[in-house]
């Protein structure tokens, strides 16, 4: 039972260290998903990830819709030529000379990276001076139709809000100061007439309604399909760590931390069938703390809990990290498995282990300090013999080691003939 209770607070406490932020954000998106539909800032920590998540993908997106903005505004001098043919120089340097380096030099800095907030400055800037100048061009040509370009000041607005979909608040602002520039200018052009000015702002003021109607719908379904979309990744992420973490405790000793038996098994017949076809030494060591049932009666379980996890920790120093495979086989009984290991490489790794534990100096009542014996044992695979051999060779070795006196070591003789072993 108490195994099994440590085994649960192992599994928890592995999922708080590796799931802490993971459940902090999941936490945040199932609360933005239950607030209002039509929200358009997340919570902090959402709002982070959505523009880490998508910040390259709408770089490029406004790079390439700023291009053919840029392009399609510059086409327009065909307009220029004619209806104003008498003032196309003047529209031509405005087209080219200015909105053009303008409308680079932003579409550059956007590309090269900027925050979100100057990302978007950037973007709604060249829409308004995208108003400004086309005002400008409008304002200075005296041509009989020049007052139809005030029909067109609406596709800035589609530009803008549609086709770069700046976010709705920078979409709101750009149309704000746009209608306030065409007022300004349509109000002081005297050759067009007071009724047509008016059908001008009607058609101005509802193409800024329907564009910033849309902008908004859209913002609203690619946040509410993001929140949707990053839920379940994080959900299979938990569902994926979760299950990791259930498999690690499945193969991990709960008690000492190191593999158990069942991983033992399963990684033996790997290792053996390895060695056999790669024609190599397959070591292993069995160690049985001296004594323990003495220690136990004498110190209580929790202590003796402490020890074997002192023990098994003293054993991980010195073994080859993930090569070596230490483990509680059961009780006070440890086995450890090395791969690609000759016998008196096996025995010098059981004597550093013997000493190291030794050195731990952990005090046993009436025999001094805590010790090991172990058996080792070394042979090379062989297709008539069966890998818990090799288990039985070093077994037999630590019972000879607890027959010679306890707290040493022995290696079991290396048969040549593996049809004698």
């Amino acid at each position: 039972m108490r195994s099994i209770v440590l085994g649960r607070v192992a599994c928890k406490r592995w999922r708080e260290g590796a799931n802490g932020v993971s459940d902090t954000l999941l936490k945040a998106v199932e609360s933005d998903l239950a607030r209002r539909r039509y929200g358009l800032r997340f919570s902090p920590i959402v709002e982070a990830r959505f523009e880490s998540d998508t910040s390259e993908l709408r770089s490029r997106h406004l790079y390439l819709a700023g291009i053919v903005a840029l392009v399609i505004y510059d086409l327009y001098l065909i307009n220029d030529y004619a209806f104003r043919p008498e003032s196309l120089q003047m529209a031509a340097w405005i087209r080219f000379g200015m909105m053009t380096p303008f409308g680079i030099t932003a579409l550059y800095f956007v590309r090269r990276g900027l925050s979100p907030a100057m990302r978007e400055a950037v973007m709604t800037s060249t829409i308004v001076v995208g108003m400004l100048l086309s005002n400008l061009i409008f304002f200075l040509s005296k041509s009989t139709y020049s007052f139809l370009d005030t029909f067109s000041f609406g596709l800035i607005l589609v530009m803008g809000n549609i086709v770069f979909t700046l976010r709705f608040f920078h979409a709101v602002a750009s149309s704000l100061i746009s209608g306030i520039i065409m007022t300004l200018f349509v109000y002081h052009y005297a050759p067009m007439e007071a009724e047509i000015k008016l059908y001008a702002f009607v058609v101005f003021i509802s193409s800024a309604v329907f564009t910033l109607l849309a902008n908004y719908r859209m913002e609203v379904s690619e946040r509410q399909s993001y929140l949707l979309l990053l839920r379940e990744q994080l959900r299979n992420s938990a569902a994926l760590k979760d299950n990791q973490a259930l498999a690690k405790i499945s193969i991990t000793d709960p008690l000492t931390g190191v593999a158990n038996r069942r991983h033992f098994d399963a990684v033996l017949e790997h290792r053996w069938q390895e060695a056999l076809t790669e024609n190599t030494m397959l070591g292993m060591l069995v160690i049985d703390i001296d004594r323990f049932k003495n220690y136990n009666d004498h110190y209580g379980h929790l202590q003796g809990d402490a020890c074997l996890r002192q023990v098994a920790l003293e054993m991980q120093n010195y073994v080859r990290q993930e090569v070596d495979l230490v483990v509680r086989y059961g009780g006070e009984e440890f086995v450890v498995l090395l791969p690609n290991t000759s016998a008196a490489s096996a025995l010098h790794a059981a004597e550093r282990i013997r000493r190291g534990i030794e050195a731990l100096a952990i005090p046993q009542a009436g025999s001094g300090v805590i010790t090991v014996s172990i058996g080792a044992a070394a042979l090379r695979p062989h297709v008539t013999l069966a890998p818990a051999m090799l288990l039985t060779l070093a077994d037999a070795a630590l019972y000879q080691a607890k027959r010679e006196g306890r707290n040493r070591s022995v290696l079991a003789p290396l048969r040549d003939d593996p049809l004698t072993v």
